[in-house]
Order: C-alpha cells, then sequence, then structure tokens
C-alpha cells in the first residue's frame, strides 16, 4: 500500500544504515509487526522491560507514514477536551488528556536517550479561532484546560496581533508541546532497541499469525517467526488478522520551503493551529525551513492527478502567504500522504478481543505519535498484567 508520494523533507535529514543480519530465535517474548513510529516507541518502551523482541517490517523501517509526519507533537487533540467529555464523560476524557501531557514527558525521554540528535525542543503552540464563531467554542476550551491544571493561557486578538504579523479573533496557547523530527525520532528509538538487543527483519511480508494457548506462530515470506505475545503497529497500512472497525483513512498534504535567514516574525518558533476543520498547522526546522500542512480530504487512495494535487499544494501556499503577507517564500518540498482517523478521533490500542496473545497499537488521528506513545506504555502495562486507566477507552471494541 503506498502511503505517500512527492519529495519529502525528513528524508534529506537522515541517512539510514541495515541492520545486521541476525539467525532468529526460536521463541522471543514480543514480536513487533510494523516499524513505523508505534512499532519504534513500542520497542523503545519493551527494550527497556527486558523483554526478547523481534521487529517485523514488510519494506524498510521508518519508510512508512513516518516519513510524511510533520513532527507537530502536542497534548491537544483534534477534538477538543471539552467535546471529548460530552462524547465519554467527564472522568475519562480528563484521564485521556493527562496522558497525552504525561506521553510529551516520555517523548522526551525517547529524545534524550536516542544514539543521536532527534531534534526534539519543547514548544509553545498557537490555537488560534479561525472565525469569530469558534471564540465561543475556544473559550470554553481554555475553561475546562484551565480548570484541569494544563497549562494554558488564552490570547485575544490584540495580544496576537502583538506578537504575529496576523490577525486572529482569539487563540489558546499551550506550553509543554514539542516539535521533533520524525525520521529520526523512529529511527533513534528503534536504533535504541536494536541496540539492547533486538532483532530486525526487513522486507519480511506478515501473511497470518495464529495465536494458541502457549504461543503465536507468525507466518511470514521470510518463514516462521514464534512469539508469546504479538504487537500489531502497522498504522494506517492494513492490519495483519483484523479489521480495525474505526479507521477512516484520509489524505493529507504538506510543504516545506527553502530555509529562512531572518524568522524573527515568527514568535518564539511557536508551533501553530486553527479550529477550523480540516486545519492549517505549521511549524519551524533546526535548519529554518516552515514545515506546513493540511487540506485533508476522505480518501483511502493516494489521488492520482496532478493538476489536483498541485492545486491543493497551491493552497497550502496561499494561506500561508496570507498569515504572513510581508514575506517572500521560496519553496523546496511537496508531499501528499495517507492518514488514519478513528470514528470517535481516539486511537485503538489494546488485546485482540479474541486473542488473548494479540495486541494491537494503531495510532489514528493527527496526534498519532503522542498516541504511539501514549499506547507502548499501556502495552507495557498490558502485558506485564497491570492496569491501566486507558484501556477501557482505547479498546478495539468500544
Amino acid at each position: 500500500m503506498k502511503l505517500h508520494t512527492g519529495s519529502l523533507y525528513w528524508e534529506s535529514t537522515f541517512t539510514k544504515e541495515g541492520f545486521a543480519e541476525v539467525k532468529r530465535q526460536d521463541l522471543y517474548d514480543v514480536a513487533i509487526v510494523g516499524g513505523g513510529m508505534s512499532g519504534a516507541l513500542t520497542s523503545y518502551v519493551l527494550a527497556n522491560e527486558g523483554y526478547t523482541m523481534v521487529l517485523i517490517e514488510q519494506e524498510e523501517v521508518g519508510g512508512g507514514s513516518t516519513a510524511a509526519n510533520t513532527g507537530l507533537l502536542q497534548f491537544s487533540n483534534d477534538i477538543m477536551l471539552h467535546e471529548l467529555i460530552e462524547q465519554i464523560g467527564e472522568e475519562k476524557a480528563v484521564e485521556f488528556y493527562r496522558a497525552c501531557k504525561e506521553a510529551m514527558i516520555h517523548l522526551q525521554d525517547v529524545a534524550e536517550h536516542a544514539p543521536f540528535d532527534v531534534h526534539f525542543h519543547t514548544r509553545e503552540s498557537l490555537y488560534y479561532a479561525s472565525t469569530e464563531e469558534d471564540v465561543v467554542r475556544l473559550r470554553k476550551e481554555f475553561d475546562v484546560l484551565q480548570k484541569y491544571g494544563f497549562p494554558v493561557e488564552f490570547w485575544e486578538r490584540e495580544d496576537i496581533k502583538a506578537h504575529f504579523p496576523f490577525s486572529q479573533p482569539a487563540a489558546i496557547v499551550t506550553a509543554g508541546d514539542a516539535e521533533v523530527n520524525p525520521l529520526r525520532l523512529c529511527m533513534g528509538a528503534i536504533q535504541y532497541a536494536y541496540e539492547k538487543g533486538m532483532d530486525i527483519f526487513e522486507h519480511t511480508e506478515v501473511l497470518g499469525i495464529l495465536d494458541t494457548e502457549e504461543r503465536v506462530f507468525i507466518q511470514t515470506t521470510n518463514g516462521e517467526f514464534q512469539a508469546k505475545s504479538v504487537v500489531v503497529t502497522t498504522g494506517y497500512a492494513p492490519t495483519p488478522d483484523m479489521k480495525i472497525p474505526q479507521k477512516d483513512v484520509k489524505v493529507t498534504y504538506a510543504i516545506a520551503t527553502q530555509p529562512i535567514e531572518d524568522l524573527s516574525f515568527w514568535h518564539d518558533r511557536m508551533m501553530i493551529w486553527e479550529t477550523k476543520r480540516p486545519y492549517l498547522y505549521m511549524r519551524l526546522t533546526d535548519d529554518h525551513r516552515i514545515v506546513a500542512g493540511g487540506l485533508d480530504q476522505n480518501m483511502d487512495t493516494l489521488p492520482s492527478s496532478k493538476e489536483e494535487i498541485d492545486k491543493k499544494f497551491k493552497q497550502l501556499k496561499k494561506e500561508l502567504q496570507e498569515l504572513f503577507p510581508n514575506q517572500l517564500f521560496n519553496f523546496e518540498y511537496e508531499w501528499t500522504a495517507l492518514f488514519g482517523e478513528s470514528t470517535d478521533e481516539l486511537p485503538v490500542i489494546g488485546r485482540h478481543p479474541f486473542e488473548r496473545n494479540i495486541y494491537y497499537l494503531i495510532g489514528l488521528g493527527g496526534n498519532g505519535t503522542v498516541y504511539s506513545m501514549l499506547g507502548a506504555y499501556l502495552l507495557r502495562d498490558e502485558l506485564a498484567g497491570t492496569s491501566n486507566p486507558n484501556e477501557s477507552i482505547l479498546e478495539i471494541e468500544r
């Protein structure tokens, strides 16, 4: 399944090295299927628990949706906290948001222990109201976030104009968010687990998974693997052994400028997004580029019309230019990518409803990296038989 097309900026920032060929073990504690962000973060967490592990990837690790990720990490989600409260109840919604906030701390831990720099930087985010009508929703969200102790400020139009060359009706500023090079983060987490003894088999497609009482048999194009437990982390690609009912696939678009010498017009290197759907979002990179994305479409395959794709890129550039009308931008990278969202805007994480030794971590949504980090710790707890408050919130059948 082709997950992206175009020129990917992150691939220019990292050169992958191969992994040594190894003789597979007769029985692993855990087999991880999928070498993207979810598989990488799961391998990092479980490596610290002392499990013997194998990572099985159909293509090359870090080569799927990870390379098309734009690397904004935020505890706030596409579904606002006050709206999530209406959907699943106050206790569960607040617990989930707190878990996302904790995941930000865990992601920083991964970044600090990766064997190379993953370009992780803590940032504030500016979440602005796209219209006057959205100010009421934004104010309501601010009140709920503040009530439960999340680090937020409310900015009026005058505050935004004092910090940026554009005007919007209002905004929430959240602290404790971060930006990262997603490809380097993914490869850094995998390299960490690899150095702790995890075996890696690339170009190995899973053909079937058979769970028995004592072990799981994984049939692949590279022979059979056996493990006590299997964690499936295939993300937006098809999910082995199960159809995830909540998964809706969409197409998104992203662009990156050439390096910009003077970024003084961009206050405090904040990440920026908005309330309208689909939303525009943007951030800066270590080499002083702007990465912007959005214009999501409900499509389960990448668009084939160059004219349609170019139209979307032109619109993205226009919207960016409207925010910063006095800046001249030269664009160098353009790409489209598939990503998945769930029907209730929450990730799908947990044990297979009928197969007790098979687990899934499907980080659906625009906040996928944070969800994957949260999910890796949830699965750590499930594998150890420890309760986790998010288990019932994110289970597969809900």
